[in-house]
């Protein structure tokens, strides 16, 4: 997925004078981009969402871009073909640096399920901006999860390209991080991803010490 050039030749980037590093001052952490990815109800949204939670504690700028919000607007116009996919996911990767040059810490839960597309929204990204989490769960744990129906649907072919059913997903090869939530609690899997952060620097403090049980 290589980024299409502007349209126009008469548009030019303009650099503020308050610089990202400026900002990662204020808030007291760095920037990144953290990619959740993985099938349909293996835990992506929930992790995110409990991840932003705990990092809100803390005082972190975080935010989570969510598959389905961003189709409810930005992405209203794209369907479930790969080209559409590869599309989604490339207007997201150009969202999230935006955050991530905004020195927040943006979570993104997409399927994403093409290496390629992961790739390229990778290579927008300056080094160690993006953090690729495979949200890892078998295919039957997804399916008898099924929060929103859709695998009983996709079964009887009721949506068509399904990821995982009528549709591959491609898992990662070299992820900065394996999340196993199969038969692991959303606070284990969080505190994990927590540690990672607190380890490299991306965060203050250890990966338990937001937790008040």
């Amino acid at each position: 997925m290589a980024t299409p050039a502007p349209l126009s030749d008469n548009i030019h980037w303009h650099d503020g004078e308050i610089n990202r590093a400026d900002r990662e001052r204020l808030h007291g952490h760095r920037g990144a981009t953290i990619w959740f990815t993985g099938l349909s109800g293996s835990g992506k949204s929930t992790l995110a969402r409990a991840l932003e939670e705990r990092l809100f504690e803390r005082g972190c700028q975080v935010y989570v871009l969510d598959g389905d919000n961003v189709r409810h607007g930005l992405n209203r116009d794209l369907g479930f073909s790969p080209e559409d996919r590869t599309e989604n996911i490339r207007r997201v990767a150009e969202v999230a640096r935006l955050f991530t040059d905004f020195g927040a810490l943006v979570l993104t839960a997409f399927i994403s399920p093409y290496r390629e597309d992961r790739d390229a929204a990778r290579r927008l990204m300056g080094d160690g901006d993006f953090i690729e989490v495979f949200v890892d769960a078998p295919l039957e744990v997804c399916e008898e999860r099924d929060p929103k129906g859709l695998y009983r649907k996709a079964r009887a072919g009721q949506i068509p390209e399904f990821t995982g059913i009528s549709a591959p997903y491609e898992a990662p090869d070299t992820p900065e991080l394996c999340v196993a939530t199969g038969d692991r609690s959303v606070d284990a899997c969080v505190d994990e991803i927590l540690e990672f952060l607190s380890d490299r620097g991306y965060i203050g403090g250890t990966a338990a010490s937001d937790r008040s049980d």
